[in-house]
């Protein structure tokens, strides 16, 4: 086992500066405390990893694939809305992900301008602009 030494043995070079005062430079101004906290603060190695991980943990949706039943029943309703311009619809559609495959559904509830059946759009007083491909749903809101 080793044997505790004094500071005296340890360090002899050092001894006669250990016990001094500290004098405050007098050409430089002291550092603020904040600025000096951040130099010790925990810094992130791998910039963007949190960004990745949370991303990787997001979940999406796959789209639902109507079959063609449902699709004439969807085509129907669309038609039926052509005609009730001034009712408050409930509409539910896919947004594809840019980032990973799937998507999510939204529900939007809004009155429809027009349909552009040239770009299958539909578009609704607010300027949103739903493609009918993703189209799952169309209620009348019963709230209006």
């Amino acid at each position: 086992m080793k044997e505790m030494r004094k500071l005296e043995d340890t360090e002899p070079n050092y001894i006669d500066i250990l016990y001094k005062e500290y004098i405050p430079s007098k050409k430089h101004q002291r550092m603020p405390l904040k600025e000096r906290a951040a130099q010790f603060s925990p810094f992130a190695a791998l910039t963007g990893y949190d960004d990745e991980i949370k991303e990787t943990m997001r979940l999406t949706e796959s789209k639902i694939i109507l079959d063609e039943e449902e699709k004439i029943k969807l085509d129907e309703k669309i038609n039926t809305t052509i005609n009730n311009k001034d009712k408050e619809y409930i509409i539910t559609y896919f947004i594809k992900d840019n980032k990973k495959s799937g998507g999510e559904y939204k529900e939007i509830i809004g009155k429809i301008k027009r349909i552009d059946e040239y770009n299958e759009l539909i578009i609704m007083t607010n300027k949103t602009k739903i493609p009918i491909k993703d189209i799952i749903k169309i209620d009348i809101n019963c709230e209006d």
